[in-house]
Order: C-alpha cells, then sequence, then structure tokens
C-alpha cells in the first residue's frame, strides 16, 4: 500500500480530479460534445439545445470552467464558450503517465 498520498495528492491532482468530476455527469458529457471543431456557444444557445433551464445550464457550464475544459470570453452582452481541448489532453495525459509508471513499477517487481 502507498500511504503517501494520504496526506498529499501529486502535484496538480486536484486539477484532474476536478476534470473528471466534471465529466462524471451525463449533461456535461453532452454539453462538451455539442461543440463542433473550433466552435463558440452561447449560453442562450446551450440552454436551448440542451433543454433545461438557464439555471441549471450555467450550473453546469459554471463546472465546466471551474473544472478548465471550457473557456468564456464575452462578446458583446453575451459570454461565448469553447472546449479547451489541449488542457484535456493534458490532464488525461498525467493520468496516462501516471498508470503507466505504476505499470513499470509493478512490471519491475516482477522480474
Amino acid at each position: 500500500m502507498n500511504s503517501s498520498y494520504i496526506t498529499a495528492l501529486p502535484d496538480d491532482w486536484e486539477r484532474v480530479a476536478r476534470v473528471f468530476s466534471a465529466m462524471g455527469d451525463a449533461t456535461r458529457q453532452k454539453i462538451l460534445l455539442l461543440f463542433e471543431p473550433g466552435e463558440s456557444i452561447s449560453l442562450s444557445s446551450l440552454v436551448t439545445t440542451v433543454g433545461l433551464s438557464r439555471t441549471a445550464v450555467s450550473h453546469h457550464v459554471n463546472v465546466l470552467v471551474r473544472a478548465g475544459l471550457l473557456i468564456p470570453r464575452r462578446q458583446g452582452r453575451e459570454v461565448l464558450y469553447r472546449r479547451d481541448l489541449p488542457f484535456a489532453l493534458e490532464m488525461l495525459d498525467r493520468v496516462r503517465d501516471y498508470a503507466l509508471a505504476e505499470l513499470a513499477a509493478e512490471q519491475g517487481d516482477r522480474s
């Protein structure tokens, strides 16, 4: 058992946890999947498309923004959102690197 993580998570692991927590909700997954490559979408458009109340969609969008998966940009009276796919890939790479290191250590123990 590696008890060192009981008191402290690996560097930036909180960011990874926010991404996975945000992605754990089906509505937030649907919101992310609505975007075409390079597209920015307003909250109003998301509300119309998703079919939930403005408050509910705003909540889900804010979770995605706090997780770093959506980037807001004000345009006039509206806020447009776009996906931050490089950030999403960076977080996935952190999990992948962790898993690869653990796998290598595990295979090294078998030698």
